[in-house]
């Protein structure tokens, strides 16, 4: 009877319009190496960047804000950073690991801190350890090269030496595949029960403690969940940008991905990618044929999708479907 009732969810979802256009985009993103190899780079970045948004659409789920959650994307760029300064020649996939660890360690230290309170203290008190943290960076110049950062020597990948060209290919799809991987499995997670029960705090979280649930453990988990997914992006934006600086963990970049999260649909897991590609794109060529008025265009941008369509460009997809779906049974 189960297998029954999950296979017939299967079907109905493959023949979800809207399920199919996120199949065609991906296909769509996977050709661009090929297809469109000038944009290569720049969707490399919109994913890495992604995977770190949606580490804030996590919280965004419990109603949590993070003005701080660039700490993560730094500290697992840091940590790739001074692993390959140590020992050259460092495997591509160790290098992955060690930012995701060093992210979720961070996040651990401050979640058992943070996940005490909510709100506007929730939000500024994550700024906070992250301007600590960049602080520390500027200052320990011999250590971390100050302003001016660290450059990432080219890692080995599974023991082969890559040219510049074959190593941007491997970033490129290794970033896809971990954008698909790591966002079907947060869309599993929020639908597990201790997915479910961290949500609560945003709607109930007296309930859970009258069930016996302690609100700051649910918040802790989904907390350690957002770092991790925070530290995969920074570690891929290091390694595909070369180099490392404090501009990472510095609070526009919070901000930034705030901001995405919000452009994208907060809160969604497909809102996290397609609010990333989208704000990459608008920067970039913003900032190419409008460079003195860039910032204004971005935060116009937002402002629209804010007071039309609050929640988001998903939305705006997901409005656009099933006004489509109802002509099309009108019409029968």
């Amino acid at each position: 009877m189960t297998t029954t009732t999950e296979q017939s969810k299967v079907n109905a979802r493959m023949k979800n319009p809207l399920f199919l256009l996120w199949i065609i985009g991906i296909l769509a993103i996977a050709a661009v190496p090929f297809a469109m190899p000038s944009l290569q780079l720049l969707v490399s970045f919109a994913m890495a960047k992604g995977l770190g948004v949606l580490g804030v659409t996590v919280l965004l789920r419990a109603g949590q804000v993070s003005f701080g959650h660039a700490l993560y994307f730094g500290i697992s760029a840091y940590a790739g950073a001074f692993l390959m300064a140590s020992m050259p020649g460092t495997d591509f996939v160790i290098v992955m690991i060690a930012g995701t660890l060093g992210a979720v360690l961070a996040g651990l230290l401050v979640g058992l801190f943070v996940v005490r309170y909510r709100g506007i203290f929730f939000g500024m008190l994550n700024l906070a350890f992250s301007m600590i943290f960049w602080s520390i960076l500027e200052k320990f110049y011999h250590y971390t090269g100050g302003a001016d950062g660290i450059r990432l020597p080219r890692p080995t990948v599974l023991g082969n030496t890559l040219d510049h060209v074959q190593f941007e290919l491997v970033l490129f799809y290794t970033a896809m595949v971990l954008m698909v991987a790591l966002g079907w499995f947060t869309t599993r997670w929020f639908a597990s029960p201790i997915g479910q029960l961290f949500q609560t705090i945003k709607t109930n979280e007296t309930r859970l403690e009258y069930l016996g649930v302690s609100p700051r453990r649910a918040l802790l988990s989904g907390y350690l969940l957002s770092a991790a997914l925070c530290g995969v992006g920074g570690v891929m934006m290091g390694m595909a940008q070369g180099v490392v600086t404090p501009e990472y963990v510095w609070w526009v970049r919070s901000a930034e991905m705030v901001f995405i999260a919000v452009l994208g649909g907060a809160g969604s897991v497909q809102g996290a990618f397609l609010g990333a590609l989208i704000y990459e794109f608008v920067r970039t060529y913003a900032s190419v044929y409008a460079g003195d008025i860039w910032q204004m265009i971005l935060g116009g941008f937002l402002l629209i999708i804010i007071l039309f369509a609050p929640g988001g460009l998903i939305a705006i997809l997901n409005s656009l479907f099933n006004r489509g779906s109802g002509k099309g049974g009108t019409g029968k």
